[in-house]
């Protein structure tokens, strides 16, 4: 269910009074079977720069992928990326990325998890900068043992890392660097400042920002509970930057 304080769920502000913090994969893109593979098509390109451009500039992408994988799906589109869950952030295009500091996290694990992964066909690691992702999209069978061994390693420094669960993946992150930080960092700079949040997500990965744009006083989205797939979202971010009615 969506968080806003419209009688209709789906309507928005004046877009000169809006800011829009998207979610990339399972958001504004189909899951893929593996990160590299998803689609973005030349329709939602052309749409992100029409609603950029209608909400002076005020559109960010709040990713679990870094920076640079945004860069390269969404080649000179958002304004503002926040990557790894908001350990970093670009304010503007062409800006320098403001990192947090994070702890180095034990080789040994991620020397475990491509050992691991390497037994199942269809599983890998994607390593992170603070972190690294266990996926298991493409055998399912090997979710409950990454889980228990993740866990394990977690156990050994809870105050430094936590492990997040995500659509058929495991990722062990530093603790307390999530998008709901992301959130905060980009609502206090222009163009986002002083205008009301419009976040969409899919993912439990997203819910730490949406509890952000309810202090925000925005407004939240979820897939599939008011979206019911991404290609409904991109169909109603498409007539938003148009000036029609969804």
């Amino acid at each position: 269910m969506s968080t806003t304080g419209s009688t209709s769920p789906h309507r928005l502000p004046p877009l000169t009074q809006t800011a829009f913090l998207l979610d990339f994969d399972g958001t504004l893109v189909d899951i893929a079977p593996t990160p590299d593979a998803v689609i973005v098509a030349d329709e939602l390109k052309t749409t992100l720069l029409n609603l950029r451009q209608e909400c002076g500039d005020a559109l960010a992408i709040i990713s679990g992928r870094p920076i640079s994988q945004i860069d390269h799906f969404l080649p000179d589109i958002p304004f503002a990326i926040a990557g790894e869950h908001g350990a970093t952030i670009r304010h503007r295009p062409d800006g320098p990325i403001e990192r947090v500091s994070l702890p180095p996290f034990p080789l040994s694990w991620f020397n475990e998890a491509e050992e691991l992964t390497g037994a199942w066909k269809g599983a890998h690691v994607e390593r992170k900068e603070g972190g690294f992702v266990l996926h298991y999209r493409g055998a399912p069978e090997a979710g409950p043992v990454l889980q228990k061994v993740a866990q394990k390693w977690i156990a050994s420094t809870p105050d430094l890392f936590s492990l997040q669960p995500a659509k058929m993946a495991w990722e062990i992150r530093p603790t307390g660097v999530d998008k709901g930080r992301a959130v905060r960092k980009l609502m206090e700079t222009p163009p986002f400042a002083d205008r009301i949040p419009v976040f969409v997500g899919d993912d439990v990965t997203d819910e730490d920002a949406i509890r952000e744009i309810i202090r925000f006083k925005g407004i939240a989205f979820r897939i599939p509970a008011d979206f019911p797939t991404p290609a409904a979202l991109r169909r109603w971010l498409q007539k938003t930057a148009n000036g029609e009615t969804p």
